[in-house]
């Protein structure tokens, strides 16, 4: 309400970009806040939101940085838990544990203790404290059987906490505990579970893709032999059904002789006349 109309609206956009996205893609919804941030940095919801980004991405130094500023604007210490999850991201375990002993704690609602306490023991355990982290856990919200938004998320941290620790049977029974009162899956209690009892799951996908891969010895692999020696130079054969022509025998061309040119045709005539003459000349003496 402290923002004009036009620019009060841009910036609500851009804050429920940023609460549609955070679940499902964190880095654009980090790009979201920073545009409301830019507009409106003075707006408290929106320093909360950028916080929240900022956090989703592992950014927990920029986080912490918009947490605190929100809580200056609001004087409200529902930011406290995830301040204190900041501290244990930066590398800075004691300062979350030192947190969770604070005053503020306990102006805290019960769902907002509960996250402290959740926050409290993972410090613990970053600190190699795994026997503290069990003790931290243990509250009446544990013991309660009534189901709760928090009460998968306890009961799973409770259930690593025993499980680290080296209490197995404990711990499974706590993981089923966790996946009865997980409703929304929150939690891989049912992957942890199954761990526990040595099943293991295959991927579909991988499956898939080693069937597609096609062993030596199978059709598909003997047709892709026979290719690639159809594919290689074949030797020619004369098929059997039309035998090759026997050759043919070729009577060899003789060199022609030399010819006399042909003698003029009243030469040859004078000649023939001459041959007969004689013989006349011979009867008319026999006849005398």
């Amino acid at each position: 309400m402290s923002l004009p109309k036009g620019l009060a609206e841009e910036v609500a956009r851009n804050l429920v970009m940023v609460a549609n996205l955070l679940d499902e893609d964190a880095e654009q919804a980090y790009a979201y806040s920073r545009i409301a941030l830019r507009l409106a940095s003075r707006v408290a919801a929106v320093r909360e939101a950028a916080g929240f980004a900022a956090y989703a991405t592992g950014r927990y130094t920029e986080a912490l940085a918009e947490f605190r500023a929100a809580r200056r604007m609001t004087g409200s210490v529902e930011l406290w838990p995830v301040m204190a999850d900041c501290e244990r991201g930066m590398g800075r375990p004691e300062r979350a544990l030192a947190m969770a002993g604070e005053p503020e704690v306990h102006k805290l609602d019960k769902a907002g203790q509960v996250e402290m306490r959740l926050v409290a023991a993972g410090a613990r355990k970053d600190m190699g404290q795994a026997d503290a982290a069990v003790v931290t856990l243990q509250s009446p919200e544990l013991a309660s059987s009534s189901i709760q938004p928090w009460t998968a998320r306890l009961r799973y941290a409770y259930a690593d906490a025993l499980l680290a620790v080296g209490r197995q049977d404990e711990a499974r029974e706590w993981f089923a505990k966790a996946l009865e009162a997980d409703q929304g899956g929150m939690t891989d209690a049912s992957d942890r579970l199954a761990e526990l009892d040595g099943v293991e799951f295959t991927d579909a996908m991988v499956e898939a893709d080693e069937d597609d891969e096609t062993p030596a010895g199978t059709a598909e692999a003997d047709t892709a032999v026979a290719d690639e020696v159809t594919d290689a130079p074949q030797p020619v054969e004369t098929p059997a059904e039309t035998p090759a022509a026997a050759p043919q025998f070729v009577e060899p061309v003789m060199p022609e002789q030399p010819t006399e040119a042909a003698e003029p045709a009243e030469e040859k005539a004078a000649e023939a006349e001459a041959e007969v003459k004689p013989v006349e000349d011979k009867a008319s003496d026999d006849k005398s």
